[in-house]
């Protein structure tokens, strides 16, 4: 009988499957983005690497295990995709350090940490500078050249790179229907936002993966999917220029598909047993559709799953004291 794989032989070979899972999502955004994608990627993986080593180096302990086991690459890239491409460096590297330190390292490291790494990082510099959020480029964004001296802060993008996503055109819309929407906005394509649909389908492919290869289980991205899915169903009023957008709008807008198939499921930060997770993910399903339609910020996925988060300890404990009432 074979022994069992130590931990960080687990552990590693877990975020190697993540990371291979996002490169259908990473080559969608490059399709629509640019180059952009890959400079995020670059600088926060060199960040949280350099970040990683030196509190390692702090901490009196070994760089070999820890610095390879993948999981401050995994929250580098995680974020790296959530940012919008062309971010300033200071703010990829500022996002990057932040989730490493306050949402890992922290709280003790690996396996300690009650918030999502990526989505305190990406939330505290949403916080902090939501202008410099709010620039997402156009579709293919800049030239490599360009893009390098603005991501430098050499040089600014040229006139008009950036505008409005679909979520901040339809959170500000007060005339337009949902059919003007889409036959006007170049933010909006067939079914959600330009582009970005095939990118939620991308992470949808990825996350498949995942799931096949059993890295989590189905209960947290099926509820964060199925609730919101239901809400956007039941306040869907149509095309009308109050309507919030139909439940597929929803679904291949955003960081839908990223959030639940990548985001929810991080095991750290969750629910530990099946029906907490299904909950967890259908809190935070919720919490976007909610934070989208009626908050202060178009897309709600960080937020959604760190007030998740917050809630586990209560959710594990309500469903361990379900199954001690249930009879055996």
């Amino acid at each position: 009988m074979p022994l069992p794989e130590p931990l960080d032989e687990r552990l590693r070979q877990a975020m190697g499957r993540v990371l291979l899972a996002t490169l259908p999502g990473v080559l969608a955004l490059m399709w629509v983005y640019g180059w952009g994608v890959i400079f995020n990627l670059l600088l926060s993986g060199l960040t949280a690497l350099a970040v990683e080593a030196l509190v390692l180096r702090l901490r009196r302990r070994p760089l070999k295990p820890a610095l390879g086991d993948g999981s401050a690459l995994v929250s580098a890239t995680l974020l790296a995709v959530a940012l919008p491409a062309y971010s300033p460096w200071w703010l990829t590297v500022t996002a990057t350090a932040c989730a490493l330190l306050f949402g890992k390292h922290v709280w003790g490291g690996v396996g300690s940490n009650p918030f999502n790494p990526a989505m305190l990082g990406y939330a505290l510099v949403l916080l902090a500078f939501p202008q410099h959020m709010s620039q997402w480029p156009t579709l293919h964004g800049i030239g490599l050249g360009d893009g390098l001296r603005h991501v430098a802060g050499i040089a600014q993008a040229p006139d008009g790179w950036a505008g409005a996503t679909a979520l901040d055109s339809l959170q500000i819309n007060r005339s337009l229907t949902i059919d003007e929407l889409f036959a006007s906005d170049p933010a909006f394509g067939r079914w959600g936002g330009r582009g970005v649909e095939w990118v939620n389908l991308a992470f949808l492919a990825g996350g498949l993966f995942l799931l096949q290869q059993r890295v989590f289980s189905w209960h947290a991205p099926v509820g964060m999917l199925v609730s919101l899915f239901t809400v956007s169903l039941l306040c869907w009023n149509g095309s009308g220029s109050d309507s919030h957008g139909s439940p597929l709008f929803h679904l291949l807008t955003g960081a839908t598909m990223l959030g639940a198939f990548f985001i929810v499921t991080e095991p750290v930060s969750g629910a530990r047993t099946p029906l907490a997770r299904l909950l967890f993910g259908a809190g935070a399903g919720l919490l976007v559709y909610l934070i989208r339609t009626w908050g202060g910020f178009p897309d709600g996925v960080a937020f959604a799953v760190l007030l998740m988060n917050l809630g586990v300890p209560a959710l594990d404990r309500f469903v361990e004291a379900r199954q001690r009432r249930s009879p055996t």
